[in-house]
C-alpha cells in the first residue's frame, strides 16, 4: 500500500470506534439524534462480542430478584465494584433486554419461559442464551441489522483510528487511516465513543479475534484520557488445548449444566477448594487450574461431561460439539484437554456512570471500558449487558453534547509500508510469549520488572516521531503491556483476577481503584460503596 497524504474531513454527529455488541448499541441509540459514524478496522461483525458462546445474566424470573444478581457481581469482584455502577447495570439491564425482546430479539424458551442457565459465581439460573451456546453472534447479528436499518449510520470498515483529536482536554473527533484506499480520513464530531473491545491477544493463548490488541487503550491514554484497574486480566479457565491449534473457548455455561474439571490423574479438585466446585468465580477456578498444571508439570488437564446426558449436551451446545467433531473429539464420549487463555479485560478506560472520560466529548463502553461493574473479576456473562447498559448510557450523553467550535490540529499523515510488517508480527509474538511468562495468571515483582526492562528495550528500537502503521501498533502494544506491568507491580496484593506470589493475600489498603494517566502519577481512587 502506498502513500497518499491527501486528508480528507468528514462530519457527523457521533462517532463509533469498533462494531462489537457495544458499539453496535452506542450507534442504534445514537443514531435517533443525529448522523452517526461507526469505524471498524475489519468487518463490522468481527469483534469479542461476536463469539461470546455464554451468555447474558438478567433477572426475568420471580424467584431472582436484583439483589441477588448485585450481590452476586460484588462478591465476584473481591470488592473492587462500585456499588451504584452495578446497581444501574442490574436493573437498566433488564429493561434494556425487554427492549430488545419487544423489537424482535429472540433468545432460547420452552414452553414460553426463557432457558435459564447457570454460570460460575451465580445463585440463580439467570443467563439466557440465543441459539444455544452462539448468544453473542445472535445478538450481534440482531444489532447489526437493526443498526443497517438507520439511514443516518455510515459504517467505514477496513478503516483503523489512529489518533484522539483532543485540544484543551476537549475531543472533536478522529484521525483515521482507510486500508483500501490508503487515504487519511479526519472525522469531526460533537461526541466520539471508543468500543473498541479488549486486549487479550497480547498474550500467547487467548479466546479472542486477532483484532483485540488494546488499540483503544492505546488511543485514551495518550490522549490524556483516565486509565482504571487494568492489572486486572480474566484468564478463562477451559479453553480447548491442542498444540499448534488456537485456544478456542469452551463456555462456562458447560460447568453450569455439571461438566467436572479434572487434573491429569483423571481426579475431580475443585470441589476441595471452593464450595461451589466447578461453578466457583473465573479467578479461583484459573488458578486453581494452574497450580494443578505446575504440581502436575503438564500443559494441560481435562474437562469431563461423560456424566452428563448426551442428548441435552448435544442440543445444549450444538456449536462446541460441532466444532470438537473436527478434532475428533466428541464431547459426549471423550475428555476434553483444556487449559487457561486470556479473555476478558476487566479494567480500562475510566468513565463516569454515563461512559464519559475525564475529556470532554470522549467517551468509552463496553469491555474497553473500566465503568465500575466488573471489580477485580467478572462475574460470568455480565459483559454483553454491561454492551446494552453502558453503550445506550453513553449514546444518550453523546446526544445531548452541543457543538463546540472544532479545533483540530496539524495532522500528521500516517501510511503502511508492507516492509514492516514481519517485524510488527515477530515483536507482537515475542511481547505475547513474554507477557505470558511474566504478566499472565501469576505474577511477581521480579518477572514484573524483567518484562517491564524488557519492553522498554523494544520501544527504544522506535523512532521518534511514527507515520507508519505497523510500528504505530508496535508501539501501541508495547505501551498497554508496560502500562499493565505497571500496574500489577504497583498492585502488592491478590484479589481477582490479578494473583502475585509474592504478596499472596488481599489487602485491605488496595481495597480501591487504581488509575494511570499519562504525565500523572499513579494514584489510587476510593470505592464508591
Amino acid at each position: 500500500m502506498g502513500h497518499s497524504n491527501s486528508i480528507e474531513i468528514k462530519e457527523f454527529d457521533t462517532i463509533i470506534v469498533g462494531s462489537g455488541l457495544a458499539g453496535l448499541t452506542a450507534a442504534f441509540h445514537a443514531s435517533k439524534n443525529g448522523s452517526v459514524a461507526i469505524i471498524t478496522k475489519s468487518q463490522l461483525d468481527i469483534s469479542n462480542s461476536y463469539y461470546a458462546q455464554g451468555g447474558i445474566a438478567v433477572v426475568t424470573e420471580e424467584n431472582d430478584s436484583f439483589d441477588s444478581h448485585i450481590q452476586d457481581t460484588l462478591t465476584a469482584g473481591r470488592g473492587l465494584c462500585d456499588l451504584d455502577s452495578v446497581k444501574i447495570l442490574v436493573s437498566e439491564g433488564q429493561a434494556c433486554v425487554k427492549e430488545l425482546v419487544n423489537i424482535g430479539m429472540q433468545f432460547d424458551t420452552e414452553n414460553g419461559h426463557f432457558v435459564q442457565g447457570l454460570e460460575g459465581g451465580h445463585s440463580h439460573r439467570r443467563i439466557l442464551h440465543a441459539g444455544g451456546d452462539a448468544t453473542g453472534k445472535g445478538l450481534t447479528c440482531f444489532m447489526l441489522k437493526k443498526v443497517q436499518e438507520q439511514k443516518n449510520i455510515q459504517a467505514f470498515e477496513y478503516t483503523t483510528v489512529v489518533e484522539l483529536l483532543v485540544n484543551n482536554q476537549i475531543c472533536s473527533g478522529v484521525q483515521a487511516f482507510d486500508f483500501v484506499s490508503s487515504k487519511n480520513i479526519v472525522f469531526k464530531s460533537k461526541a466520539t465513543i471508543i468500543a473498541t473491545g479488549g486486549l487479550s491477544r497480547i498474550y500467547d493463548r487467548s479466546t479472542n479475534p486477532h483484532t483485540a490488541t488494546g488499540d483503544g487503550i492505546a488511543l485514551a491514554y495518550h490522549a490524556g484520557a483516565k486509565l482504571s484497574d487494568i492489572e486486572f486480566i480474566q484468564f478463562h479457565p477451559s479453553a480447548l488445548y491442542i498444540p499448534g491449534e488456537e485456544a478456542f473457548l469452551i463456555s462456562e455455561a458447560v460447568r453450569g449444566e455439571g461438566a467436572w474439571l479434572l487434573n491429569p490423574k483423571g481426579e475431580r479438585f475443585m470441589q476441595h477448594i471452593h464450595p461451589l466446585a466447578e461453578l466457583a468465580p473465573r479467578d479461583v477456578v484459573a488458578h486453581a487450574i494452574y497450580n494443578e498444571l505446575q504440581q502436575h508439570q503438564a500443559d494441560f488437564l481435562y474437562l469431563s461431561l461423560k456424566h452428563l446426558n448426551p442428548e441435552l449436551i448435544r442440543k445444549r451446545f450444538s456449536t462446541i460439539y460441532n466444532t470438537l467433531l473436527k478434532y475428533n473429539i466428541d464431547i459426549t464420549t471423550d475428555l476434553l484437554p483444556i487449559s487457561p487463555a486470556a479473555h476478558y479485560m476487566v479494567g480500562g478506560i475510566h468513565t463516569d456512570l454515563h461512559g464519559e472520560t475525564n475529556i470532554e466529548g470522549l467517551f468509552a463502553c463496553g469491555e474497553v471500558a473500566s465503568t465500575g461493574v466488573m471489580g477485580a473479576n467478572r462475574l460470568a456473562s455480565n459483559s454483553l449487558l454491561e454492551c446494552l447498559v453502558f453503550g445506550k448510557r453513553a449514546a444518550k450523553k453523546a446526544n445531548r453534547k452541543k457543538q463546540t467550535e472544532i479545533f483540530l490540529p496539524e495532522i500528521a499523515p500516517i501510511h503502511v509500508d508492507t516492509g514492516n510488517e514481519n517485524l510488527f508480527l515477530e515483536t507482537k509474538n515475542r511481547i505475547a510469549t513474554l507477557m505470558t511468562k511474566k504478566a499472565g495468571i501469576v505474577r511477581s515483582a521480579e518477572k514484573l520488572s524483567e518484562a517491564i526492562e524488557e519492553l522498554k528495550t523494544i520501544k527504544e528500537q522506535l523512532p521518534e516521531k511514527i507515520n507508519e502503521y505497523n510500528l504505530l501498533k508496535i508501539k501501541h502494544i508495547t505501551d498497554i503491556c508496560t502500562l499493565i506491568c505497571e500496574s500489577a507491580l504497583v498492585r502488592k496484593e491478590s484479589r481477582g483476577g490479578h494473583i502475585r506470589e509474592d504478596f499472596q493475600l488481599e489487602d485491605p489498603k488496595f481495597c480501591a481503584h487504581l488509575i494511570q494517566q499519562k504525565d500523572h502519577q499513579f494514584k489510587f481512587q476510593e470505592i464508591r460503596k
